[in-house]
């Protein structure tokens, strides 16, 4: 009675496993718990948007249209616009974007809009990197492509080499994943990485589908954005610059917002099209209060300046206490450590055993290629909690590993 595709490829998801995990391990009860296994942050959401939410409850008793309220479109497009140095009027609100209830939505759906049920002549491929956020491989494994796992490691600066991949596998692409600041590594997409890969999708009428949730946690540079990429390829001024292209943004991450579920899709507008029918037939849609709270969090700046030292000073913690150990670095963007301490499993079960902190095997967020996880030696630790903890938290990780 059930779709073979969710109940014989789709897996437990990583938390679930990482509960099984620990389940038969009794951590010391005199030491509190820090959770660092978690991708949620702790900040507080701004104090105007939670009013904002508040001030709404008259909008709760209709429903809400699902390409967006035209406010929150447009407070998206002047974002995108100040964020990327893209030229005023390029993007328009009606066509390149399109809320989603978080990016999670977006990067699930695109692999059902854009895979076709077959490409030259088999079965479509979806490629992602790996590791890999799972909502990734579960649009590619429920839209009935062949999901198709591009190590991302040390060796290749943990950014996964699409463009090795041979001219029969991309003659079958519908789409690509592509996550940058990457999760869980940090890494960093250059304009170029980005120009390059986006101009073989589209030579194959592939769609580049970027992840770029991170993209306002960095700890050095602003890191560069797809769009912009596509825009910088368009020499000819043409009217189509974004085609074969979808970015994907929420405000879990810029604004402490997780619960909100608020996100939004943008780039070639026939994505953004087949995205609202997508939607229209079985989407959520985002309430009113929601799409409110975020129009304002998109057109206010104080607030991810603060966001980004909080996630700045845990960085700076860490590094005092861990120093050259486990492979230890800084990333480009995002809020883990990405830390080799020879069996991730192993550790994670250390850690809760000796000093009740909570980390995620890198193995669960990676899947075998070639009868290997490439992940099996790493843990994902979350920096999301305030200072004090992050201090506790990475010593007793120091102490037991």
């Amino acid at each position: 009675m059930f779709n073979p595709r969710l109940t014989e490829t789709l897996t437990d998801f990583p938390f679930a496993r990482l509960n099984a995990l620990i389940a038969p391990i009794a951590p010391p009860a005199h030491l509190s718990m820090i959770n660092m296994s978690v991708g949620e942050p702790q900040g507080a959401m701004p104090a105007f948007a939670r009013q904002i939410v508040n001030d709404e409850i008259d909008g709760w008793n209709r429903y809400p249209p699902n390409q967006g309220l035209p406010d929150l479109n447009l407070a998206i497009v002047e974002w995108l616009s100040r964020r990327y140095r893209l030229p005023a009027g390029l993007l328009d609100p009606a066509q390149h974007v399109i809320p989603t209830a978080g990016s999670k939505e977006g990067v699930y759906i695109i692999s059902t809009v854009a895979t076709p049920q077959q490409k030259a002549g088999a079965k479509p491929i979806v490629a992602l990197p790996n590791p890999f956020y799972q909502a990734y491989l579960g649009g590619a494994v429920l839209s009935g492509a062949e999901p198709l796992l591009v190590n991302a490691n040390a060796d290749n600066g943990f950014l996964p080499d699409f463009l090795g991949l041979d001219e029969a596998t991309w003659k079958r692409m519908s789409v690509v994943y592509l996550c940058s600041p990457a999760n869980p590594q940090g890494a960093i997409a250059s304009i170029d990485y980005l120009q390059k890969l986006l101009a073989k999708c589209r030579e194959h009428d592939a769609v580049l589908a970027v992840d770029e949730c991170y993209a306002e946690i960095y700890t050095r540079e602003p890191p560069p954005g797809a769009l912009e990429a596509a825009l910088a390829m368009d020499t000819t001024g043409g009217k189509d610059p974004f085609k074969n292209l979808a970015v994907f943004h929420s405000l879990s991450k810029r604004s402490n917002a997780a619960g909100l579920r608020s996100g939004f899709m943008a780039g070639d507008p026939r994505l953004v099209a087949m995205t609202l029918r997508w939607r229209t037939y079985g989407g959520p849609q985002i309430p009113f209060a929601v799409q409110k709270a975020s129009a304002a969090l998109w057109r206010e700046e104080t607030h991810p300046l603060q966001t980004r030292e909080w996630y700045q000073k845990n960085f700076r913690v860490a590094e005092q206490i861990l120093h050259n150990r486990f492979s230890y670095y800084t990333p480009g963007g995002g809020f883990f450590l990405w830390l080799d301490v020879g069996d991730g499993e192993e550790a994670t079960r250390k850690l809760w055993r000796e000093a009740h902190v909570k980390v995620l095997p890198g193995a669960y967020v990676c899947r075998e290629t070639d009868g290997i996880n490439t992940a099996e030696r790493y843990i994902r630790v979350a920096l999301v909690h305030d200072e004090q903890t992050t201090r506790e938290g990475m010593t007793r990780l120091a102490q037991v590993l």
